[in-house]
């Protein structure tokens, strides 16, 4: 590694990472076990393997698989597939998906109970200029909260997945068996909706494999800044989608760009777009307004809102607004009440727009073509197929049929029950780590659990992970490494929940 601090700044965040580890660490009094006594030796290989995790990790973000650019697919897939040998997986290979290929592989230790892993390594496009140092770089860099790496895919997932990676290599150093059999899939097309990760299912060796499952996680970043953590019980689904209108399929306006003096002449695509999209939502954009899209929409349960009650009391809804740059709540709606609307609703969003000239000054052009890209968030029990049949019939029935409609991806939504393994373990994990968390319906975000909770496999499966990082598809993405504040775990103390949870897994009823 190239970076450094002042010795004086290094051994503030090295005792603060001791202090996290300290913390983070089993409470004191608990009886030792063979798994505990197993458990420090892993510890100490941990803290071994640190620089090559870390060296791992900027090797990785120094290679984006982006989809959307179909930019280094097959040296995206062969990196997965040399990380996943290197990590102790057998018989990695490539699946053929349609698309971006996936990975698959089998860590067989001879165990009672097998989980299943979901890795993604893709990531989000990105804009250099944006970043305050080179995305792919992987730099390392002093936070308020601790060391840190910046880079595209810090956080979001290739930090935790390398956390997760770091477990399994300080497994087979300190010569210890793993006490679940695992088995890795891993996906290229996740930040473009996973349009063909179902596919994965058709392959015999991977349903076999994932049949045996009793559950799978994602490894996350599972904190917030304060310390503490949430456990979700699902997580929204989504369609993402462009619409685009064009004089040449309208049948009006113009076929290419021309002269804006012809406005009062000639009838404009653009705006013919702005219609549409204004019919799509009502109350400023906040409620959608598709015809027929609340009917599948389950209402929260009761527990579903005892679950955001406590969730509002252990949350900061003053970290939460200083975090996403907010002031207030859609309807000014008081904390609580914007929770339940968050894991509740079903959103239709616009992510961008694109029409005519865009660069310094103007340019008076009448565009011919525009182009909205939209992410619809979808809830229990709503579905990709019946909501993207729903709008298309929308825009049919309002006279915008000529408006393309260009699916690129999505999935449903996912559930999974509170007294799952999966779930259970996390919570167990958690309390033996001295991490406050709270259990919340399901994330607002969405990630293609409906391979795994849905048809042919029906498995409970979730996100899990100890550690803090931001700035998901955003410039400046970073993870923390060595934490200095002792709620806060590091990248040491992340791979050990992974190996707890593992323990867990093997052993929870």
């Amino acid at each position: 590694m190239t970076d450094s601090v002042a010795s004086t700044d290094r051994r503030n965040l090295l005792k603060g990472a001791a202090a996290s580890a300290a913390l983070l660490a089993p409470a004191a009094g608990l009886a030792q076990t063979g798994r505990d006594s197993d458990r420090e030796a892993i510890r100490r290989a941990v803290d071994a393997g640190y620089e090559d995790s870390v060296r791992r990790l900027r090797e990785w973000i120094a290679l984006p698989t982006i989809a959307a650019e179909q930019r280094n697919v097959q040296e995206g897939a062969a990196l997965m597939a040399r990380l996943a040998t290197d990590a102790g997986f057998s018989g990695v290979r490539t699946v053929p998906t349609g698309g971006v290929p996936a990975v698959f592989g089998v860590l067989d230790a001879g165990a009672r109970r097998t989980v299943g892993i979901y890795f993604m390594y893709d990531v989000k496009q990105f804009d250099p200029a944006e970043w305050a140092s080179p995305p792919l770089e992987g730099q390392l860099f002093d936070h308020q909260l601790g060391r840190a790496i910046r880079g595209r895919g810090a956080t979001n997932q290739k930090g935790p997945e390398t956390a997760f990676l770091a477990a399994l290599h300080a497994f087979r150093a300190a010569n210890k068996r793993l006490p679940v059999n695992l088995v890795l899939l891993a996906e290229g097309e996740e930040e473009i909706g996973s349009p063909n990760f179902i596919n994965t299912m058709r392959d015999p060796e991977v349903l076999a494999a994932m049949r045996r499952v009793d559950g799978v996680i994602i490894p996350s970043n599972g904190q917030t800044p304060n310390g503490n953590a949430n456990i979700a019980l699902g997580a929204k689904g989504i369609i993402e989608l462009e619409l685009v209108a064009s004089g040449e399929r309208w049948g009006r306006g113009p076929r290419r760009d021309i002269h804006s003096s012809l406005k009062a002449q000639v009838d404009s695509p653009v705006w013919h777009l702005v219609e549409a999209l204004k019919t799509l939502t009502r109350d400023h954009g906040n409620t959608p307004a598709i015809d027929g899209w609340f009917e599948r929409v389950r209402p929260l349960t009761e527990r579903e809102r005892s679950l955001i009650a406590e969730a509002a009391r252990t949350r900061s809804e003053d970290e939460a607004k200083r975090s996403l740059g907010v002031q207030r709540w859609i309807d000014d709606l008081p904390w609580r009440e914007s929770l339940e609307r968050l894991a509740s609703q079903p959103t239709v969003n616009i992510e961008g727009l694109v029409a005519g000239y865009t660069g310094p000054g103007g340019k008076t052009i009448l565009p011919a073509r525009g182009v909205a890209k939209l992410d619809l968030r979808l809830v229990p029990n709503m579905t990709r197929a019946d909501s993207e049949a729903k709008l298309r019939a929308h825009l049919q029935s309002r006279g915008f049929g000529d408006i393309e409609v260009n699916v690129s991806g999505g999935y449903d939504p996912t559930e999974t029950a509170e007294d799952s393994r999966v779930i259970r373990a996390q919570q167990a994990v958690f309390t033996r780590s001295n991490v406050t968390y709270s259990l919340f319906p399901r994330n607002a975000g969405s990630w293609p659990g409906f391979v795994f909770t849905g048809p042919p496999l029906n498995k409970p499966a979730g996100q899990f992970g100890l550690g803090y990082g931001s700035g998901a598809h955003a410039p400046d993405e970073f993870m923390i490494l060595e934490s200095t504040n002792p709620r806060v775990a590091g990248f040491r103390e992340a791979a050990m929940g992974y190996v707890d949870f593992l323990y867990e897994m093997a052993t929870i009823r």
